[in-house]
């Protein structure tokens, strides 16, 4: 199949339901000619193999969990009697506890917050290292979800300061890995309508407020012009 990513090998994280921004990232690779495979947490692997069930090829969902190294482990062992190299990851794993989210932003739980950063943050180096120990010799790219976090947006709360963090282990991972050819980059994508927003108490103040701030029209509806 041509395409721009024909003979690609996508490793895709995040995808839990069809609304997702990993989903419609999915999509587009697979129509752009790439192989795909998806991974998922436990207690979300019978939504994802659904949302897998609606791309347009059938492809394979892994279990990951990005906080345990035996998960990784494993997921490296497949991919290798699978395909042998891996030519690019998409990091779109994200999490923090109601209490970093919601309320006072001094009240979250020193665990929360230590959650939060190893499931959002974190797991970008651990991804990366995946990729490096797999990726083709020289190249590989690692691509990252991130959220504007030059400011303070209402309710975000430390999930903002994860996205802070996350820039930052972006920059280290292309300081790291780039000589072997292997592109670090994050997309700030504007606040959609996904499962993970769903999370997020009183979302529409961070919609509007971004609809106030952005200088281009948003639909917040659609993550298409994410994933391309």
């Amino acid at each position: 199949m041509s395409g721009m990513l024909a003979g690609k090998r996508l490793l895709i994280t995040g995808v839990v339901t069809t609304d997702s921004i990993a989903h419609a990232v999915a999509h587009r690779s697979l129509e752009m000619g790439a192989q795909v495979v998806l991974t998922s947490f436990e207690r979300d692997m019978e939504r994802t193999r659904a949302a897998a069930s609606e791309l347009d090829s059938e492809v394979p969902v892994l279990e990951l969990d990005v906080c345990e190294r035996s998960h990784l482990d494993l997921l490296e062992d497949d991919l290798r009697q699978r395909w042998q190299h891996l030519d690019g990851v998409l990091h779109a794993v994200a999490f923090a506890p109601r209490d970093a989210l919601a309320g006072e932003f001094t009240d979250a739980s020193p665990e929360s917050t230590e959650k939060a950063f190893a499931t959002s943050t974190y797991s970008y180096a651990a991804l990366a290292g995946l990729l490096e120990r797999l990726a083709p010799d020289p190249g590989g790219s690692i691509v990252g979800l991130d959220f504007d976090a030059a400011g303070a947006w209402p309710v975000y709360n430390w999930m903002g300061v994860m996205k802070a963090a996350l820039e930052s282990a972006s920059r280290y991972v292309a300081r790291d890995l780039g000589p072997q050819g292997i592109r670090s980059n994050l997309v700030a994508a504007g606040p959609l309508h996904t499962r993970a927003a769903g999370g997020i108490p009183d979302f529409d103040r961070l919609t509007s407020a971004w609809e106030a701030r952005s200088p281009m029209k948003w639909d917040p509806h659609d993550p298409m012009p994410v994933a391309d």
